[in-house]
């Protein structure tokens, strides 16, 4: 099995599993307010939490097996050079991104939160756990890109 294989099946794992929390988490927000009258005061948060989780590492997933939502109209249009150009440049950028905004800001925002100690009003849990993702996801982002590059540059 491969570095990427393994990358991919730790991720789909988490993911799964993630989204499993955040589905019965805002079950029991429902079974709770509904049902007993009386709503858990925690599921609130936790779901925008999981959903903050769910989103930002699900959007590195999809990315990695490129089939994320894309405006793809002049790709198609063009004759297979120019459309492996335009994907090699189109990774760099996201590469560019992944690593500036996500690495780069994201390590700030979850070193700031730390350094602050901002806690969470429900859960009482530092908020650079929950912001932990965004440099996770870029570096995540940065290797798939990578890999679609490589994998481009040798065709």
């Amino acid at each position: 099995m491969t570095i990427r294989e393994r990358i991919d099946k730790v991720l789909e794992i988490t993911l799964v599993l993630l989204l499993s929390v955040l589905v019965i988490d805002v079950l029991w927000q429902v079974i709770s307010r509904y049902l007993f009258s009386s709503p858990s005061s925690f599921t609130d948060e936790l779901a925008g939490f999981l959903l903050i989780w769910v989103g930002v590492l699900g959007a590195a997933y999809v990315h990695g097996k490129q089939e994320h939502l894309a405006i793809d109209l002049l790709l198609q249009r063009s004759d297979p050079e120019r459309q492996r150009v335009l994907i090699i440049l189109i990774n760099a950028l996201i590469f560019l991104f992944a690593i500036i905004v996500m690495v780069i800001g994201g390590a700030w925002l979850v070193t700031t939160r730390f350094q602050f100690e901002v806690i969470s009003s429900a859960l009482h849990l530092p908020l650079g756990y929950v912001y932990i993702v965004l440099p996770i996801s870029g570096l995540l982002m940065s290797y798939y890109s990578l890999e679609i590059i490589r994998k481009n540059i040798k065709k």
